[in-house]
């Protein structure tokens, strides 16, 4: 099966001025155009609603939270309905872009988000959706190519929602978007594309395609130090342009699955307290994990730490941890306000996340608890 991800995105510096004949390639007369009120205040969106031509009638809704939830989805989809949209754009970070492709997806489906969640045995139901439009303002998710989205549904569950359907038509990458990113949203969203490319390599599914795109996702974020550029120095283009590449390409590589990373992170991103960012949590975690998992992909580890430009005996985990000190993210989950409270219900959240279909080590329940406890 051809995914639609291999149709490929219009990625270059200044790409953004495309909006209008990408829209119209699509069909697309009335966006709606969902984003977040952090766009709306540094002027991001009068600056795509100056690039749209005459003829588009744009809507916007601006109201995207930090982890995009189903009460959010029915909010942006009743301004569709109301004026007569026919299309969805994503502009924004991941929780922009994940709740596009949700209001797609309800705009012409029946029933509730969660019907359609993997975890309720959705995927199979979720037909062609309504155009959607991608554009990616930070480098981390790389939604804008993926067949995912994740939403915090009523129930307070955040679920998957997985489907070819899901795919944006298009995807505008504009690495110059990311220009002046704050240096902790730099950090968080690269550590969200660096373990979707190493969860993705260490994925049992055999696909050879994707492994390799992750590996040039891992080279471009590590062995070029493109991330602790981009950190130091917002304004790097080289590095802001390596950094939307391998965001887009581990997007690409975790068509082969992700790992117990994601089912923790997912957990605790549930939590309507905390509202703690998907790629720092990722970035927090992944080193705990990557000690589980070491015995148990062969020589997976070896290959990954040529792609960093690292020896093959290297410690991955610890790198892993350097890197997080020298970028500014927590040193663990209890400094996110995390408690050893929660960890039950943590635990009993992982357990049930799609993401295990593909982790390399399925820990018991009794190991998952020890590795809440060890990412504390």
């Amino acid at each position: 099966m051809q995914l639609r991800y291999f149709n490929q995105p219009h990625f270059e510096n200044g790409s953004l001025k495309l909006i209008s004949q990408v829209l119209k390639e699509h069909g697309i007369s009335k966006p709606l155009i969902c984003t977040d009120p952090g766009l709306v205040a540094i002027g991001m969106t009068d600056k795509i609603r100056n690039l749209l031509s005459n003829e588009l009638s744009p809507t916007f809704y601006t109201e995207t939270p930090a982890n995009p939830t189903e009460q959010a989805v029915n909010d942006a989809l009743d301004m569709y309905k109301q004026n007569d949209c026919d299309g969805v754009v994503g502009f924004g970070g991941g929780s922009s872009m994940d709740l596009a492709k949700a209001v797609a997806l309800m705009a012409n489906h029946e029933g509730n988000v969660v019907d359609y969640s993997v975890n309720e045995g959705g995927t199979g139901k979720i037909t062609e959706t309504v155009p959607t439009i991608a554009i990616p303002t930070t480098s981390g998710t790389g939604s804008e190519v993926s067949l995912g989205a994740v939403i915090i549904m009523n129930d307070g569950r955040k679920l998957i929602l997985a489907s070819d359907h899901l795919v944006p038509n298009a995807a505008i990458c504009d690495p110059e978007l990311t220009l002046g990113l704050p240096p902790v949203l730099t950090a968080g969203a690269g550590m969200d594309a660096l373990t979707h490319c190493i969860e993705a390599v260490l994925s049992p599914l055999d696909d050879p395609p994707a492994e390799a795109i992750g590996l040039d996702g891992v080279e471009r974020i590590i062995r070029k130090e493109s991330l602790i550029r981009a950190c130091e120095d917002g304004q790097d283009k080289d590095a802001r342009w390596n950094m939307m590449m391998a965001s887009t390409e581990g997007a690409m590589a975790f068509s082969k699955g992700l790992g117990a990373v994601h089912s923790m992170s997912h957990a605790v991103g549930a939590d309507q307290e905390l509202r703690l960012h998907h790629g720092t949590l990722n970035g927090v975690i992944l080193p705990t994990i990557l000690r589980f998992n070491k015995d148990h992909v062969g020589d997976k580890y070896a290959r990954i730490a040529r792609a960093m430009g690292k020896d093959e005996s290297t410690d991955l985990a610890d790198e892993i941890e350097k890197l997080n000190e020298k970028i500014g993210l927590p040193n663990g989950l209890a400094a996110m306000g995390v408690t050893e409270e929660m960890i039950p219900a943590l635990v009993a959240h992982s357990m049930t996340d799609p993401s295990n279909m593909t982790t390399p080590r399925l820990p018991s329940q009794d190991e998952w608890e020890k590795l809440f406890l060890e990412a504390m």
